[in-house]
């Protein structure tokens, strides 16, 4: 099980937690798992698409899911996942 960290700006989303643990094989999992724990914070982070919004960044371990393999990150126990919004639309 992998720990997500909640920046301030999205507990209003979370009822204020800021560390969730959650399982998941892969980034796309975890997310999966977060908005269906928290589904107010889908329509934050994902486009009508289903696409991640481009100014929502994910940090797994501290580095950059997009200089990984992104949402097809792979996640292992004990791993920290970071979301950190840059902006919004």
């Amino acid at each position: 099980m992998a720990k997500v960290y909640i920046p301030r700006t999205l507990r209003l989303f979370t009822n204020s937690d800021f560390e969730i643990i959650l399982g998941g094989e892969k980034i796309s999992d975890v997310v999966s798992n977060l908005v269906g724990k928290y589904q107010d914070l889908e329509n934050y982070i994902f486009t009508n698409e289903g696409r991640l919004k481009s100014f929502v960044n994910i940090y797994l371990n501290e580095e950059d899911i997009k200089r990984l393999d992104n949402l097809e990150t792979k996640v292992y126990d004990d791993d920290k996942i970071l979301l950190v919004p840059s902006s919004t639309d």
